[in-house]
């Protein structure tokens, strides 16, 4: 880094410890039975055994995320966000915040937040809300001006309440219903992939 070159501001004194403990539990006791996908699991904790901010926006090369799809399973469909940024259909998700009492609540709120649902429910093991899938990808989210950044996402599954009604954030160019079956061109493996991991766990 050059001496005019600056990295975002990083959590206040004592914001990442809860966090940081809270992500560390939550990736240690999920078991994914796909091999790959315990590979990145284990990464993401060495990930957070070198990095005490690991899960900030200002840890970089590369930082934890923390994303929500939801899905309505009575209706058969999913919500997906046109993400200004990346020109493609995606999951609810982004940056940890240094308030988040932990990664799921923090994967809650962004779903919440672009969703415009409230009442959303995260999908439980053992009653306490888990992961169901991880995606790590590049994404310039210091600037477009700055080298490309590690999103290492944790993926959960948010189901919406009968009747539920979505209502657009900022942050999105376009929010719609999706059927299962009926997934729009601009979504990329990684959003397949999700769609059909909540499908299957939630019938």
């Amino acid at each position: 880094m050059t001496a005019t070159e600056t990295h975002p501001a990083g959590p206040p004194d004592g914001a990442t410890e809860g966090l940081h403990a809270d992500a560390v539990r939550a990736l240690d006791g999920w078991r994914p039975a796909e091999a790959g996908q315990d590979e990145l699991r284990r990464s993401y904790l060495r990930h957070l055994a070198e990095q005490p901010e690991g899960l900030f926006r200002s840890c970089l090369p590369a930082h934890i995320t923390a994303s929500a799809v939801v899905v309505d399973p009575a209706a058969g469909r999913v919500l997906l966000t046109l993400h200004p940024k990346v020109g493609r259909w995606l999951q609810m998700g982004g940056h940890c915040e240094p308030g988040d009492p932990g990664l799921a609540a923090a994967a809650l709120r962004e779903a919440t937040e672009e969703s415009g649902i409230p009442g959303l429910a995260l999908l439980a093991t053992d009653g306490a809300p888990a992961p169901v899938r991880l995606d790590r990808h590049q994404v310039r989210c210091t600037g477009k001006d700055r080298p490309e950044s590690t999103h290492l996402d944790v993926q959960y599954v948010a189901v919406a309440p009968p009747g539920a009604r979505e209502l657009i954030s900022e942050e999105s160019l376009d929010l719609r219903w999706f059927g299962y079956d009926r997934l729009p061109e601009l979504t990329d493996h990684s959003v397949r992939a999700l769609v059909a991991r909540a499908r299957e766990l939630t019938g």
